[in-house]
């Protein structure tokens, strides 16, 4: 298991740490989250007018698993243009993350290697590209997205591609996965915002099992990418607070 020794991860959820689960954050589907059932309209609904933040949120969802994030059936079978000689089938290949990373930079970042490679380029080139040419894109025949979204789905895709990413290295140390943020901002933002549904010890919410428990703490030690993401953006399927609307440093932190 790798430490994390740096900004909020490590003073905020080093206890979870111990009870570190052996697969990555990203293998687990698990919505333990607080209100998943409760508050369906911040869930899956839409606000009377969308805020740029939100709509980069949802974006930002909608990138991690689509599926939950619009609470729509996975489509049948491994996604068409998902390379044969990649290891992952079904309906994990239908989500963006798993070709373009939680690094937003494919086959030349977090994704290079292991069981999540596939060779295909990252998003990051497509930051700062127009919105048209972007949902042109994901409808085209290689996404194959225009089918299974509706057209406010694919924009807010869009406009998470062109102006909601975030240089991932410029936030977390891609050799050791540890945050560079400040530890006692973290700590001060998780215990006044995310203990609410995770507690002060970050184990209020367990989605593992009780032998190998999964706590926010021990999926920040698994892949701080996906955490960081999710940090910003929310869990999709989940009544969870995302940080988009503040400065990125906050969810560093």
């Amino acid at each position: 298991m790798r430490a994390v020794t740096v900004g909020f991860f490590a003073a905020v959820l080093i206890a979870p740490l111990l009870a570190a689960a052996a697969a990555g954050a990203d293998e687990r589907q698990g919505n333990a989250a607080a209100g998943d059932d409760g508050n369906r309209d911040y869930v899956t609904g839409r606000p009377a007018a969308p805020s740029e933040a939100w709509m980069l949120s949802f974006g930002g969802r909608l990138y991690d698993d689509w599926m939950k994030t619009l609470d729509k059936k996975a489509p049948a079978g491994t996604h068409p243009a998902y390379p044969k000689s990649a290891e992952q089938t079904g309906a994990v290949t239908w989500r963006c993350k798993e070709c373009h990373g939680w690094d937003y930079k494919g086959a030349n970042g977090q994704y290079a290697r292991g069981s999540h490679a596939t060779g295909i380029a990252g998003i990051d080139g497509a930051a700062g590209k127009d919105l048209d040419s972007i949902a042109e894109i994901l409808r085209g025949t290689a996404h194959g997205y225009g089918s299974v979204l509706p057209d406010s789905a694919i924009e807010a895709l869009a406009a998470f591609v062109a102006k909601g990413q975030y240089d991932a290295d410029k936030a977390i140390d891609r050799k050791t996965g540890a945050a560079k943020g400040d530890a006692k901002r973290g700590a001060a933002i998780f215990q006044t915002v995310c203990a609410a549904c995770h507690g002060f010890d970050g184990k209020t919410l367990d989605w593992g099992t009780a032998q190998k428990p999964a706590y926010v703490g021990t999926e920040a030690n698994a892949n701080s990418w996906e955490v960081l993401h999710k940090i910003v953006n929310a869990h999709p399927g989940a009544a969870m607070a995302g940080l988009r609307a503040f400065p990125l440093q906050d969810a560093v932190d």
